[in-house]
């Protein structure tokens, strides 16, 4: 007698249930704070919004690409992100014909999102991952449902010391398990939208119809129906770049749902913890963005060079660490003696400030407001 059944095994399967009172309070919070993304970003001008989609789309390739182990090149990702946009950016290198086609699938999905999921819109979305017919050294089925009678596992650990995670329906069964799906996310929502993006994630990824790339159309079908949740194609946060940041956890929430059976109360809890965290994490960027634009607007009138301009956006934008003359001056390419007088030039004015650590050498920071 079977004593274990897997997620799909269970005679309820899809008809998956929440405990909505545990639900209901994250949703609201999220929700709240899509709003309240939405509306900084429309009091923002045409050209700081596509700005922001940029960046958020380029982020949201890399990381998903990056959950798997697989890293792409952050400058040819942005340029084909860009060329998508309608965004004409000086210098970025042409894309790689791979790297292109994993944008393409993002663009699609979000750029349109209300269109019907087929089986044929997935397939081209895996073809354009595996344009060569094989992961890594390995030829597998692409563009079509996974086929053989091995069963699809997930697993871990040296050869013959291996930690099966999860089992996928068989292959067999896919093409019938995929109608329901599609059925299902093609219809007019019962529940917010919210709620049927993670429900999409968890169905999708269980029933694993793929030879490889399963995890991250997961996160391209998330992406598509949080666009639809966003009434915007423009996407402002990164959904990946969260996951990414807890990456273990969910993993381990993803596992356990695939054994527990078709209370989704934990998964759901984690999504919207994760999705909060996403949104939270584009608030604070968008937040910097405002300040940044005040700042200017108030320092309009005050006289200063190339090298200082420079400098005062990357400290506004994406500088780490502390600057001191030595940076300053790798920065501009210019001598240390220089480096000092622009930096004491600006401090004088009141736009940086010595910082109040000790040391070898002297840092120094911008003054926000």
């Amino acid at each position: 007698m079977q004593t274990h059944y897997w997620i799909w095994q269970y005679e309820e399967w899809p008809h998956f249930c929440w405990n909505n009172d545990s639900v209901i309070g994250p949703l609201a919070r999220v929700r709240e704070k899509q709003g309240r993304l939405l509306g900084l970003m429309n009091g923002l001008g045409f050209d700081t919004q596509n700005a922001s989609s940029l960046e958020a789309m380029t982020e949201d390739v890399l990381r998903n690409n990056e959950i798997e182990g697989l890293l792409l090149n952050p400058d040819h990702v942005r340029s084909s992100v860009a060329w998508h946009l309608g965004i004409e950016i000086a210098g970025l290198p042409v894309p790689s014909h791979y790297v292109e086609g994993v944008v393409q699938v993002m663009v699609d999905a979000v750029q349109h999102a209300d269109e019907p999921l087929t089986e044929q819109r997935l397939f081209g979305w895996h073809a354009a991952l595996f344009p060569y017919g094989q992961s890594g050294a390995f030829p597998i089925t692409v563009a079509a449902w996974r086929q053989g009678s091995e069963p699809m596992q997930v697993v871990s650990g040296a050869l013959g010391k291996e930690k099966v995670h999860y089992e996928a329906p068989p292959s067999e069964d896919v093409p019938r398990q995929m109608q329901m799906f599609l059925e299902w996310f093609n219809s007019e929502p019962a529940i917010d939208p919210v709620l049927k993006a993670a429900i999409a994630h968890l169905w999708f990824v269980n029933i694993h119809p793929f030879d490889d790339g399963n995890g991250r159309l997961t996160r391209t079908l998330t992406d598509m129906l949080l666009a639809r949740a966003d009434g915007s194609p423009q996407r402002f946060y990164s959904m990946s770049a969260a996951i990414l940041r807890d990456r273990k956890n969910y993993y381990d929430t993803l596992e356990y749902m695939g054994k527990h059976g078709l209370d989704i109360t934990r998964w759901l809890l984690w999504f919207l913890q994760t999705l909060e965290s996403a949104i939270d994490t584009a608030v604070e960027k968008t937040q910097r963005v405002i300040r940044k634009s005040i700042f200017w607007q108030e320092k309009r009138n005050v006289a200063l060079n190339e090298r200082q301009v420079k400098v005062i956006n990357r400290l506004w934008d994406s500088f780490e660490g502390k600057l001191n003359t030595g940076k300053w001056a790798k920065m501009t390419k210019t001598s240390t003696a220089t480096a000092l007088r622009d930096i004491q030039d600006l401090v004088e004015k009141g736009i940086l400030r010595r910082t109040e650590e000790g040391g070898r050498s002297t840092n120094y920071e911008l003054v926000e407001g």
